[in-house]
């Protein structure tokens, strides 16, 4: 039976994501097999994940002063996974991602947001309006969302911090995002290549190399044609040069992107690592499909190109103003099951590059809105805070212990912006800033002190304290 012609439609949904990663054959192509090939995968948790419960202290007074305000919210003191003698343990859902932390590789980062420069409880009350010392717009999703995936504290930034990460070092390919579009890997000339779910199509229908029926051979002849034409203006000769580099990257990346678990194509000790996420030959969770379809680009980098990537990754939900717990029962509900989905997608993750061998060579990272506020609200759930805790996982890692400062445990207290008692809820000031954190991950990953103030405008603000010492 001769195939199904294709449609404007097939075109638009097949070829979307190929059209814009057209210019992946760019300057700066880097030699795959290199000895120090580095990748950074970013993790982004829309909503504002609650880092108050993800990370909770055990020690007897704070737990305490943790429970007395968290009240139904609070994770019981014996549910908790201890992370060694750190006085700190993981939620219940995240126990997957213990055993890294006692093989030294997962880091708990605490109170990172969005900052111009130091600033403590009385510059914050302190400041007018409009004062360049407070972020834009905080506790708003959308913006907060920019300022984190940016690195800025101005919501109208249009680059991430990614992206001009990857300008800066020259990487052969953008950003590479598995979980869809987003400021973070955006680029003043070039926009992430974004990839579908393992086993997906992925190239313009018609225009593939298996698109074998005569007519869609003599489609491909003619537009292949077209875009070799010498062109009457610069624009038309740089969009024609796209299209070409976008045919041959698809050609190039369609079949590992295709590869499913169990595959002729599959890598054994991937599907090994991710066996209970794997049901028939699918993934059960998205966030399992995305970093299962990483782990086989950074197996697969010779092929992908490049010594240096950055991927992006993603999961939603995170908002959680209601019924964040199901039933009264703090280790159920909404945000249970979003980080048991979130610790067992990274710990499996994880195991593989470990099992491949890259584990020294591949840092993932998470990032999210804002915290949540410490005090619970009258539906069960919690609202838009600032500062937050992120988990930092990879072979390079300074794990098995915790980095930054975690918040006094007071609404009201210093690190609370709150004076009235209204306004006392527990939203931290954070102690440490997203440019601090983007450079401690980009250093790492290469970056020199000169690129870092260029990625980073605000970090020179910082003074000395550049690095929050994770990596």
């Amino acid at each position: 039976m001769k195939p199904t012609p294709f449609t404007r439609r097939d075109w638009l949904k097949s070829g979307a994501a190929l059209l814009a990663g057209g210019t992946l054959f760019g300057s700066g192509l880097r030699n795959a097999q290199a000895a120090d090939y580095k990748a950074l995968v970013c993790i982004f948790l829309y909503g504002g994940n609650d880092g108050m419960n993800m990370v909770v202290p055990t020690d007897g007074a704070r737990y305490g002063q943790y429970a007395a305000v968290r009240g139904g919210l609070a994770i019981p003191a014996g549910q908790l996974v201890a992370l060694g003698s750190s006085g700190y343990g993981l939620h219940p859902s995240l126990a997957a991602l213990a055993p890294h932390f006692s093989q030294g590789t997962l880091a708990p980062v605490f109170n990172v947001g969005p900052l111009y420069a130091p600033l403590n409880k009385a510059q914050y009350r302190a400041e007018p309006e409009g004062s360049p010392l407070i972020p834009d717009n905080l506790f708003s999703h959308s913006d907060q969302q920019i300022l984190w995936e940016c690195g800025s504290t101005d919501a109208q930034s249009r680059t991430g911090w990614g992206g001009r990460a990857s300008a800066a070092l020259a990487t052969a390919n953008p950003v590479i995002s598995v979980g869809g579009n987003g400021h973070f890997g955006v680029e003043d000339l070039r926009v992430p290549l974004v990839l579908p779910e393992p086993g997906a199509t992925f190239g313009a229908y018609g225009l593939r190399p298996q698109d074998t029926w005569t007519p869609y051979a003599l489609r491909k002849q003619a537009v292949a044609a077209l875009y070799a034409q010498a062109q009457p203006v610069d624009l038309a000769t740089s969009f024609a040069s796209q299209q070409l580099g976008a045919f041959a990257m698809s050609e190039r990346l369609a079949a590992l992107i295709a590869s499913v678990p169990g595959d002729a194509q599959a890598n054994p000790v991937i599907d090994a690592a991710f066996a209970p996420l794997i049901q028939g030959q699918s993934l059960k969770t998205p966030i399992a499909e995305q970093l299962y379809q990483v782990a086989k680009l950074v197996l697969g980098r010779a092929t992908v190109q490049g010594d240096r990537q950055i991927f992006f990754a993603q999961m939603g939900g995170f908002d959680t103003h209601r019924d964040q717990i199901d039933g009264g029962n703090p280790t159920g509900g909404v945000h249970a099951i979003l980080l048991r989905q979130l610790g067992d997608a990274l710990a499996a993750f994880q195991t593989a590059m470990m099992n491949l061998g890259l584990g020294q060579q591949v840092t993932s990272f998470t990032q999210a809105d804002f915290g949540r506020t410490f005090a619970p609200n009258a539906s069960a759930g919690t609202d838009h805070a600032w500062g937050n805790h992120q988990l930092v996982i990879g072979g390079a890692v300074r794990g098995g212990r915790t980095h930054g400062v975690y918040p006094t445990l007071a609404l009201g207290g210093p690190d609370d912006v709150g004076v009235d008692s209204w306004e006392r809820q527990g939203r931290w000031i954070p102690t440490a800033g997203v440019d601090q954190y983007a450079a401690t991950l980009l250093r790492w990953f290469g970056a020199t002190e000169a690129q870092l103030d260029g990625v980073l405008p605000n970090l020179v603000n910082f003074g000395s304290q550049r690095s929050l010492g994770f990596l």
